[in-house]
């Protein structure tokens, strides 16, 4: 009898062992699953990472785009307050020679009214000339009466055609003179003009640089929206990764807790 219940017992115990041995093979399966799980898990978490690592680099050629942007547009800027300089400089210059140019318009106007002036002086001088002449003749009708009377008239005459002379000469300066006046009125009006073009050249190209300022602006700030996406994006990738770390961690202690069980059975 005693070797029947220990027969029994042993009959009981193998049983046992052989559902124990069935749980360690499903136990065992289960490891390996979640093994390859692990594995799965690691590969991903390994592409993740290297996804990372791209999308830092691009991240940071991003950030060299923004920053030589960032330069282009403080170049710009500065082109931009040069223009406005220049072109300020370029209108005070016009108004510097619009103010020559109604100067010279007096100044030509004086000389043409001094001129006329002039011109009805040498009329009147031809007259007193003539009248001179004329009186001339009587001189010279009495000179035989009286001689001293002749060298005093002599005396006047040679004046008169000396002031005569200087007046004739005085003419033909002013003369000249207006020429000249007439000569700088047209260089200045020319270069009045070729002032007004270059102004709205000037002008054109401040508007085709603002234009590009304003386009290199959106292009920022669209690199600005695609970095903070980029950011997040990350964020989000680095928590799944912490997630899985705390996943592989509960794994490996959960299997820790079976190699135990298991160890504990084989003494068994």
């Amino acid at each position: 009898s005693t070797v029947q219940k220990q027969r029994q017992e042993l009959q009981l115990l193998i049983a046992e062992l052989k559902d124990r041995d069935k749980e360690l093979n499903d136990m065992v399966a289960v490891h390996q699953r979640q093994l390859l799980a692990w594995e799965r898990d690691r590969q991903k978490i390994l592409t993740l990472a290297e996804q990372c690592s791209l999308l830092t680099n691009e991240l940071n050629k991003k950030n060299e785009i923004i920053k030589s942007l960032t330069q282009t547009l403080k170049f710009l800027e500065s082109q931009q307050n040069d223009s406005k300089t220049t072109l300020e400089n370029t209108q005070q210059k016009f108004k510097e020679l619009s103010q020559k140019v109604t100067d010279a318009t007096v100044h030509c106007e004086a000389l043409e009214e001094k001129n006329q002036s002039l011109h009805c002086s040498v009329l009147e001088l031809l007259a007193k000339a003539g009248q001179l002449q004329a009186r001339e003749q009587e001189l010279l009708t009495m000179l035989k009466l009286k001689d001293e009377t002749i060298l005093e008239t002599t005396d006047h005459i040679t004046e008169f055609t000396a002031k005569f002379k200087k007046l004739a000469s005085a003419l033909c300066a002013a003369k000249a003179e207006g020429f000249a006046l007439n000569n700088e009125k047209q260089d200045l009006k020319l270069r009045v003009k070729e002032l007004i073009l270059e102004t709205n050249n000037l002008k054109d190209d401040l508007c085709e640089k603002t234009k590009e300022n304003n386009k290199q602006q959106e292009e920022i700030v669209h690199l600005r929206q695609e970095n903070s996406i980029l950011r997040n994006e990350l964020a989000l990738i680095v928590e799944k990764a912490k997630r899985k770390d705390q996943l592989l961690q509960s794994a490996k202690s959960k299997q820790a807790r079976t190699d135990t069980e298991l160890s504990n059975l084989r003494q068994v």
